[in-house]
């Protein structure tokens, strides 16, 4: 039996959960409405703040990577990395990214192409360009300067300073001793239902597009009912997975993750339009740079600014969203390499293959469709789960195309619940790097229900909402953290690092 003194972040946030799940389950329209008129005020009143948080955690990024501070370790100085550059690398991509980049690999630029602000037109060249350049937008260095904030936090307070691997312990710089109170738990309760409602909006998507893929070729039609049983179907995956550990599981399925995207990408690359695949990767990197800046602050408020309230915002809100359990798995992950390291290689590797994957996907689904008229827009505006299967039906070994994606995004699906589950389970148990077996498989069937509960009340949009509201209160936290991460650097740098090198050269501090 739990102890409730030991255990009051896993009750109290797992009884708000439930208290959701049964509202949702008992009064669906009641919670639907509920959510719009909170995704309404959110984004009407706090939508520039979410703009404004995820640039300032860009600049903190890059200061912290060229900065006096790069080349401390996040653990001990004679620690080692834990894994190897292609695992951490594949388990980077899985965590931060996975059944996302499949869904909106085309439906994305589609969507955009035929729904821009409205000082663009409809299905144009102009409208194409920007459909691309957003696309890298939404899914570029921004994220990863979010997750890189959390993750750097935990990991340099946890491994560097030898506290619990919670967000609550980078706080200690600001709250000393009250982060082990009422203070703390609030901090990881917040995040663990950030963490619940980022994570279910990915895995009601993933659930989505498998349905939609597996009725693309099998002789039956996608409903909910299907869906629902996709989901029950990966949860018994993912809480097989979660039951072998870290090193594993989820090593093993991140590095099947990545070899089978790389597969279908080169495949793709290879018999699609190779020449309009480069040129739309150079063409759309250059304009994305150039208007890096003017895109990370701009909401539009006098031309279009619902196009920007319900993508960008979204977007921001969702990876913030996610960043309380992609940081503390990556975290978990990245022991023993430098703070450059770590934030060059999670900043630039994992975002030059999201370009790549746009370019490939997207710019094949622009070639169709200006070219040969293929309506793969029209279908992405019919079902936006279905893009990426309408620009299959244009190639050959179609089925066999559709069935490697949906395994891909069983398998994204699988290590995305898997992880959650693990940060779930350190979250709730006081930052035990060996989560109980018990939390993960309550957590895991906690998220897969909610999952199906938000699905059932307000669809896609109903994921989206919860998101947004999840995220809101994280942004100040996490700018909290980059303040809590400077003075703790500031501390090290300034009194324990020349006094390491009084006493490695015989002074008396070393006796």
């Amino acid at each position: 039996m739990f102890k409730l003194e030991k255990n009051i972040v896993f009750v109290v946030s797992l009884l708000i959960v439930f208290a959701l799940i049964v509202v949702g389950a008992l009064f669906p329209e009641s919670l639907d409405r509920w959510t719009a008129v909170m995704h309404s005020a959110i984004i009407r009143n706090c939508g520039w703040g979410y703009l404004l948080s995820a640039f300032l955690f860009l600049v903190f990024s890059v200061f912290m990577a060229f900065s006096k501070y790069g080349n401390i370790k996040l653990g001990q100085d004679h620690e080692k990395p834990r894994f190897s550059y292609f695992g951490w690398f594949s388990m980077l991509f899985a965590a931060g990214m996975g059944i996302g980049l499949i869904f909106w690999g085309v439906a994305e630029p589609m969507s955009h192409y035929l729904n821009p602000p409205a000082y663009i037109a409809e299905a144009s060249p102009e409208a194409a360009k920007f459909a691309m350049r957003y696309s890298f937008f939404h899914w570029g260095i921004h994220p990863w300067a979010i997750y890189i904030v959390m993750s750097l936090s935990i990991a340099y307070f946890s491994f560097r300073r030898g506290m619990p691997p919670l967000i609550s312990s980078c706080f200690f710089p600001l709250l000393g001793e009250k982060i082990f109170g009422f203070a703390g738990y609030l901090i990881d309760i917040l995040a663990v239902f950030a963490t619940v409602f980022g994570i279910v909006t990915s895995l009601g998507l993933g659930a989505m597009q498998i349905n939609s893929g597996l009725a693309s070729v099998l002789p039956f039609e996608a409903s909910f009912a299907s869906t629902i049983a996709i989901i029950a179907i990966v949860t018994v995956l993912f809480m097989m997975s979660s039951m072998t550990g870290l090193d594993r599981g989820i090593q093993m399925l991140s590095k099947a993750n990545i070899m089978l995207a790389i597969l279908i990408l080169v495949f793709m690359l290879l018999v699609g339009p190779t020449t309009t695949t480069f040129n739309v990767l150079l063409s759309t990197f250059a304009d994305y740079a150039s208007s890096l800046f003017t895109m990370s602050l701009s909401t539009n408020p006098f031309r279009g600014p619902e196009w920007t309230q319900n993508w960008t915002l979204f977007y921001w809100a969702w990876w913030i969203s996610w960043s309380p359990f992609v940081g503390l798995f990556v975290a978990s992950i990245s022991r023993g390499r430098t703070i450059r390291e770590f934030i060059l290689g999670a900043l630039l590797v994992p975002t030059l293959l999201t370009f790549v994957w746009f370019s490939v996907f997207g710019g094949a689904a622009f070639h169709l469709e200006l070219d040969q008229g293929a309506q793969i827009a029209a279908a992405v505006a019919q079902d936006v789960s279905t893009g990426l299967f309408k620009l299959y039906s244009f190639y050959p070994l179609t089925n066999v195309l559709t069935l490697l994606t949906v395994l891909l995004l069983v398998v994204f699906f699988v290590t995305s619940a898997d992880s959650a589950t693990f940060v779930l389970g350190m979250m709730t148990s006081g930052g035990q790097e060996n989560p109980p077996a018990s939390k993960k498989l309550i957590w895991g069937l906690t998220v897969s229900t909610t999952a199906a509960i938000l699905l059932f009340t307000g669809g896609l949009e109903g994921l989206q909402r919860m998101a947004i509201a999840a995220a809101m209160p994280f942004a100040g936290i996490m700018l909290l953290l980059c303040l809590c991460l400077l003075k703790g650097l500031r501390y090290e740098f300034k009194q324990e690092l020349p006094k390491q090198e009084g006493e490695s050269e015989g002074s008396p501090g070393s006796i």
